[in-house]
């Protein structure tokens, strides 16, 4: 069924709840998206969940209007229809500046003046990465004032956080192996780490479904979300990434997997379904596939 197309948050499901197909609009849909996509909905239908589809604009310098309306006219000709949807994260600010002033409350945010830079700087210092808490410049300790060019972080604490996955099975981690988490960066954006946080809390989400590289950032947000009063969390999925040939994950710089460019090609939406069905291992080799087919395959990996 296609849901509606304002930029509405969905209402809570009194069902199996909601899971979210979330692309960012600073590029085209790749086939990573497709094999994302047949995910979500396959998984969708193996809990008794629905989809709705979120514009994740967070990021206010590189997102741009071209690509949120191309992402929503390349699903429509996949075949790939939300329940609600697009929520758009620009059109709901309050949420994450009320989780902000919440973490402050508990004396859990401070600014930081460490860059990318500092981290590499320590990591040739010390012929090891960064291991949190905190971050290699003391930036809590020091009390920097708040200021638009610095980054704020979460103070999150140690220890581990456990989840059962439903592809990778029993997981845990560090919430500040790497350090504590940003919230905001220094342009002024709500970082994705605690943006999908705040959202998963105001939508009601009760299943995440992404990529495996994304699994390491988990712990954190399972913390920050306890520390911004969920109880209990979502149901986690990480599902295979398509990978090129040096190892790589896609990026929105890969063109000759771009869906624009697939359909400029003749390439049928049935053929780029298949062909990311294959790419993931849900099928031996690409044949064209409807979504249903699609869904159906992953569905069945549950049944």
């Amino acid at each position: 069924m296609r849901g509606p197309t304002t930029s509405t948050d969905p209402a809570p499901a009194a069902d199996g709840g909601w899971t979210r197909f979330a692309p960012a609009p600073t590029g085209y849909l790749h086939l990573g998206h497709v094999a994302n996509a047949i995910w979500v909905w396959g998984l969708a239908a193996a809990t008794g969940s629905r989809v709705f589809l979120q514009i994740e604009d967070h990021d206010r310098e590189r997102s741009r209007a071209t690509y949120d309306a191309a992402i929503l006219e390349d699903l429509a000709w996949l075949g790939f229809l939300p329940d609600a949807g697009p929520v758009r994260q620009r059109d709901h600010t309050e949420p994450y500046e009320v989780a902000l002033d919440l973490l402050r409350m508990h004396q859990l945010v401070y600014a930081c003046d460490c860059t990318r830079a500092t981290f590499s700087a320590w990591a040739a210092a010390h012929g090891a990465s960064w291991q949190g808490p905190g971050c290699p410049g003391g930036c809590r300790d020091r009390g920097l004032v708040e200021d638009a060019d610095l980054v704020l972080r979460a103070a999150v604490g140690t220890g581990s956080e456990a989840w059962d996955d439903l592809i990778l099975g029993s997981r845990n981690g560090n919430p500040s192996a790497a350090g504590d988490p940003p919230i905001r960066d220094r342009h002024g954006n709500w970082t994705y780490g605690f943006a999908v946080v705040v959202d998963d809390l105001r939508q009601s989400v009760s299943l995440v479904v992404r990529g495996e590289d994304l699994a390491d950032a988990t712990p954190a947000q399972i913390r920050l979300a306890r520390l911004l009063g969920r109880r209990g969390s979502p149901v986690f999925a990480h599902h295979p990434l398509i990978r090129k040939a040096t190892g790589g994950k896609l990026s929105k710089a890969d063109g000759d997997t771009g869906v624009r460019n697939l359909r400029a090609s003749g390439h049928s939406a049935v053929s780029v379904i298949g062909a990311a069905a294959a790419a993931v291992g849900l099928i031996a080799d690409p044949r064209p596939m409807e979504v249903a087919e699609a869904v159906a395959a992953v569905e069945g990996l549950f049944s």
